[in-house]
């Protein structure tokens, strides 16, 4: 099952590239920089990940992302989660990244994106690996601060080309801060011609994803599973195809279900919904795509023609041109046929 789910072409389009930063580059990133850990080693470090609820593991992962400091850090985090991403059988990537986790820190910009974005061209030119990159606002602070950051990055797309950013998102603490704070930074988003996905429906209640869809005109809903506690809603979601980034690991890490058995992906997928696996932190939540993937499998009982369906779906979900995504089904098929 393991070299069949590998084999399958997978979109990642639910995925922060700071939550893919492993305790061993930490470290390195560290002695670079001069900066002592709270941790005695590596084994410390991972040990530390033990999350309570969401904001929990927000305040170890807003203190990792402290070590990066520089383009080279930042290319070097997204060159590693690519190789690991292409090891299992990822070949579109849609990468989520908080500018403003490193622009209050005095990081510049340029830094973040240049290290990061030089990552994914080598990866597309070496791998294969296309990629879109969805510039992230943090929801706990202020939308004045959403569109003073929104406005230095269409600065910056200006400065470089047009196709940099492909959309932009909304993630931090979900709790207390509902989507309509945010409603006019994503319409100056849409007048700049980006696209909108935004999380929701994890820690939220079902209402923020009813609010991401009127409000923010979103295409896609990263996570969503509490869309149960409104079946009108669910309803919706099957009827319109609207895609749902579920990162099953992260939902039993941070205490969203108790166990992987309990988790609703393989109800929302039999009621038409389209579902996909992502593996949103990867370094914090014990594993990529493919783990995730073998997780809800093994957890959930999920046959090859569950995992055909959840890789397709992560194709249709994707932002790629319909000639790509035709190209991704074809090759599905193909795995499909061989078994």
């Amino acid at each position: 099952m393991e070299g069949f789910i590998t084999r399958l072409p997978k979109a990642e389009l639910h995925l922060h590239i700071e939550g893919t930063l492993e305790p061993e580059m930490a470290f390195a990133l560290a002695a670079r920089h001069g900066v002592t850990l709270p941790y005695a080693s590596v084994e410390a470090m991972r040990d530390a990940y033990r999350f309570s609820d969401l904001q929990s593991f927000l305040d170890i992962y807003y203190a990792g992302a402290d070590l990066l400091r520089d383009a080279a850090d930042f290319h070097a985090l997204t060159s590693a989660y690519l190789r690991k991403a292409h090891q299992q059988g990822v070949v579109h990537v849609e990468i989520f990244f908080d500018p403003q986790t490193h622009t209050q820190r005095g990081v510049p910009l340029e830094s973040v994106v240049g290290g990061i974005r030089s990552a994914l061209l080598a990866a597309e030119r070496d791998c294969g690996i296309t990629h879109r990159l969805i510039l992230c606002f943090l929801r706990h602070l202020s939308a004045e601060d959403a569109m003073a950051t929104l406005e230095q990055a269409l600065r910056l797309r200006d400065s470089i080309s047009a196709d940099v950013f492909s959309a932009v998102g909304l993630d931090s603490s979900e709790a207390g801060h509902p989507p309509g704070k945010f409603t006019a930074v994503f319409e100056r988003a849409r007048q700049a011609g980006l696209l909108a996905v935004a999380h929701a429906g994890e820690e939220g209640p079902a209402q923020y994803i009813h609010d991401a869809l009127e409000l923010l005109k979103v295409r896609r809903i990263d996570h969503g599973v509490r869309c149960e506690e409104d079946p009108a809603l669910v309803r919706r979601l099957a009827r319109e195809r609207m895609p749902l980034t579920v990162c099953p690991l992260s939902n039993i890490k941070l205490h969203v279900f108790d166990r992987i058995e309990a988790h609703n992906l393989k109800r929302l997928l039999d009621l038409g919904l389209c579902v996909t696996v992502n593996s949103d932190d990867p370094a914090y939540f014990g594993g990529y795509v493919l783990e995730n993937y073998l997780a809800v499998q093994r957890g959930l009982d999920l046959s090859k023609a569950d995992l055909e369906l959840l890789a397709r779906n992560s194709i249709e979900a994707s932002f790629l041109p319909p000639a790509q995504q035709r190209r991704w089904m074809a090759a599905i098929d193909q795995v499909a046929r061989e078994g």
